[in-house]
């Protein structure tokens, strides 16, 4: 069954589209009014009064939408609005303004190099994402999970692998990368290798953690009914542990991204993400450097949105999830 949704109110409403409407009007109208080129002599006062106009409007507009009490979506149109704004003022403060593509590409160049180098990107895309990150993801939170049940299983193995597991997490990423390359070559296998060490703590200690929540009057009614270690584990701990463990994989996730792209930095093939920022940066192509940024920020919150649906229908009974729907 689907909760009742709180229905909006007819005057918030009308106060949210109200502010909005006058924003984007004045949006418009100084999008129209802005020169192809900066002025030698300086930006006009008129123009750095509304772009601080039109700042007041939209964060008003923004608060607003915000405060709408009523369906789900309303939280990511308010994100959605507000991601749109912050481009907009990108756009126009760097071109008013005439600030180098060196320093800060405008986000029409890096939409058009997006546009007209997507074929190499998407070759990037599949060499750090969909081998390095999906692989080193994996096997990284599996061995951190399996390892977190073998620790709960023999608890003297606490004494020897949780330091060890432990020391894995302070080991410096510039440190590991360039040993992963010698080991594993330059192709992906190696990044794969910096994004599991990087994976790995973080669902150990996630899953030590969700193992250990597990009520203890719970725990003694399944002993009542002589129910095994594994028995116990499936019907009573795993769930339990759940949203521990969904927490430990939306980190990973990151985790595993940022580990695979500055991983490239010390060695890989001629595809990549990192590859191609370090790259493009060298020759002060800025515009595609940013659009590599772009591809990787994108998946990253593609993947943490859809660990997050996926969270809600495993975990659906948490009272962490239910506020949350």
């Amino acid at each position: 069954m689907t909760e009742a949704t709180t229905p909006v109110s007819a005057a918030a409403l009308r106060s949210a589209l109200a502010w909005l409407a006058a924003a984007l009007v004045a949006a418009l109208v100084l999008w129209r009014l802005v020169p192809e080129a900066a002025p030698e002599s300086g930006v006009p006062w008129p123009f750095s009064a509304g772009l601080l106009l039109i700042l007041a409007l939209a964060a008003r507009s923004v608060q607003r939408t915000a405060a709408l009490d009523g369906p789900r979506w309303l939280g990511s149109a308010t994100a959605a609005l507000f991601g749109l704004w912050v481009v907009y003022f990108w756009q126009v403060s760097v071109l008013l303004y005439d600030v180098p593509r060196v320093l800060l590409p405008a986000p029409s160049f890096i939409l058009q190099s997006l546009l007209e180098r997507w074929e190499v990107l998407a070759g990037d895309f599949v060499q750090t994402v969909l081998k390095a990150v999906v692989v080193g993801w994996l096997l990284g939170c599996g061995l951190g999970f399996g390892v977190g049940v073998a620790i709960d299983r023999a608890p003297f193995l606490q004494r020897g692998l949780l330091p060890l597991a432990s020391l894995t997490s302070t080991v410096p990423l510039v440190a590991v990368a360039p040993i992963a390359v010698m080991w594993f070559g330059f192709e992906w296998p190696s990044k794969a290798a910096v994004v599991v060490l990087m994976t790995f703590f973080p669902m150990l200690v996630s899953t030590l953690a969700g193992l250990q929540a597990a009520g203890k009057l719970e725990r003694e009614l399944m002993q009542t009914y002589a129910a095994s270690y594994g028995r116990t584990l499936l019907d009573l701990r795993l769930p339990t542990a759940m949203p521990f463990l969904f927490s430990a994989l939306k980190v990973n996730a990151t985790l595993a991204l940022i580990g695979a792209i500055v991983a490239e930095f010390f060695g890989s093939p001629t595809q990549g993400l990192g590859f191609r920022i370090s790259t493009e940066a060298a020759r002060m192509n800025m515009a595609l450097v940013w659009s590599a940024i772009v591809v990787a920020a994108v998946t990253g919150s593609v993947a943490y949105a859809l660990l997050v649906q996926l969270e809600r229908r495993v975990a659906f009974w948490h009272p962490s999830v239910r506020s949350a729907r």
